[in-house]
C-alpha cells in the first residue's frame, strides 16, 4: 500500500484576493501615518495557498510615480483594474470600484475556496455575507482597525487587522 501524501490529504487552499488600493491607502494614512506594505501582504495571505486571481482596484491619474506603484503591484502578481481620475465640478473626485470589486469577487466564488478582502468599507459587508450564506465561501478581510466597518469585520469569517508588520514604516 502507498503511504499517502499529504498533499493527498489536504488539498491546497485555492485563494482569490481583491484589495481596494485607494481604501487601504487613505486608512493607512490616517491611522498610521504609513503606507501599506504589498509585499509583506502577498507573502502573508499566499502561504500555502494556491492563487487563483489577484486584483488591486486603483485610480489612476496617469503619473510617474503611480506607474511605478502600479508596475510593482503586477509583479507582484496583481492583475490592476484601473478607471480613470475624474475630478467634479466641485472639487470632489469619482473613482468608486465596489460594483467592480463586488462582481469580480462573485465571479470568482466558484474558483477560490476564500476570498480575500483590503478594504474598510461597510458596503462590502452585505457581500461578505453573501459568500458565505450563499457560497459556502471563507471571507478574509485585512483593514485598518479604527477606519474597518464594524458590520464588515462581523459579516467575515476572520478579519485581519494591518499593523506595523503590514506597514512600510515600520521596518
Amino acid at each position: 500500500m502507498l503511504e499517502e501524501t499529504n498533499s493527498e490529504r489536504s488539498p491546497v487552499e485555492k485563494v482569490a484576493l481583491f484589495v481596494d488600493v485607494q481604501n487601504v491607502y487613505y486608512t493607512c494614512r490616517q491611522s498610521f501615518g504609513q503606507q501599506f506594505d504589498y509585499t509583506a501582504f502577498w507573502s502573508q495571505v499566499t502561504a500555502q495557498r494556491q492563487v487563483v486571481a489577484a486584483y488591486a482596484y486603483a485610480i489612476d491619474r496617469g503619473d510617474e510615480k503611480q506607474r511605478q506603484f502600479q508596475y510593482r503591484l503586477q509583479r507582484l502578481g496583481f492583475t490592476l483594474r484601473l478607471k480613470p481620475f475624474i475630478q467634479r465640478i466641485d472639487g470632489t473626485a469619482k473613482g468608486d470600484w465596489d460594483v467592480g470589486i463586488t462582481i469580480d469577487m462573485l465571479e470568482y466564488a466558484h474558483l477560490a475556496d476564500t476570498l480575500v478582502l483590503v478594504s474598510g468599507d461597510g458596503d462590502f459587508a452585505i457581500l461578505a455575507a453573501r459568500l458565505r450564506q450563499h457560497y459556502g465561501k471563507r471571507v478574509e478581510v485585512y483593514g485598518a482597525p479604527a477606519l474597518t466597518a464594524k458590520a464588515l469585520m462581523d459579516a467575515a469569517d476572520c478579519f485581519i487587522p494591518i499593523d506595523g508588520s503590514l506597514l512600510l514604516a515600520s521596518r
